[in-house]
């Protein structure tokens, strides 16, 4: 073989080469294509399902919140409530020692030796008292007496509105 002819076959083979190259690396860009477009296909179904369990779940959590939220309220109220009716009967029965249709009495030991009282033990045919010897309160300190109980319903409907809030809050 002459040497022009062993060129031209040698760049013959070359260029076979060269274009079988292509012809595969064309083949696989295809493959790899369809693959990947596969695999966009499945992540972007796998995001959607991760994403509709993240709306679904802040739904629920909303859905929890705003349960919370009306039980909370309807409590409040019932707080409410229940101070105002406290505060309406403690300002009846105020009023009432104030203006003298209600006295305040405490009930006497008469068996204390140390009690200098001579009240009689039992009541006189013209009273209504029934019971033990009692003695009737200055309505200053009724009026005082009065205004402690009424400090202490307060605090116990705050205490028990607390304990319910609690409540609520830990069933959730």
């Amino acid at each position: 073989m002459n040497p022009a002819a062993l060129k031209m076959s040698v760049v013959a083979v070359l260029v076979m080469l060269l274009i079988t190259a292509g012809g595969v690396w064309q083949v696989q860009g295809w493959r790899y294509g369809k693959q990947l477009a596969e695999q966009a296909g499945l992540h972007k179904d796998d995001l959607t399902a991760i994403s509709n369990a993240a709306a679904a779940q802040v739904r629920a959590d909303q859905d929890k919140r705003l349960a919370l939220e009306q039980r909370l309220s309807t409590s409040d109220q019932t707080h409410y409530k229940e101070l105002s009716d406290a505060q309406a009967n403690q300002a009846r029965l105020r009023d009432s020692l104030a203006t003298s249709e209600l006295r305040l009495s405490v009930l006497l030991d008469a068996t204390d030796p140390a009690s200098s009282c001579t009240v009689p033990a039992s009541t006189g045919a013209g009273g209504m008292v029934h019971g033990g010897a009692r003695a009737r309160l200055d309505p200053a300190h009724a009026q005082r007496i009065i205004g402690i109980t009424h400090d202490g319903d307060q605090g116990l409907i705050a205490l028990a509105a607390c304990q319910a809030y609690v409540r609520q809050l830990s069933s959730d």
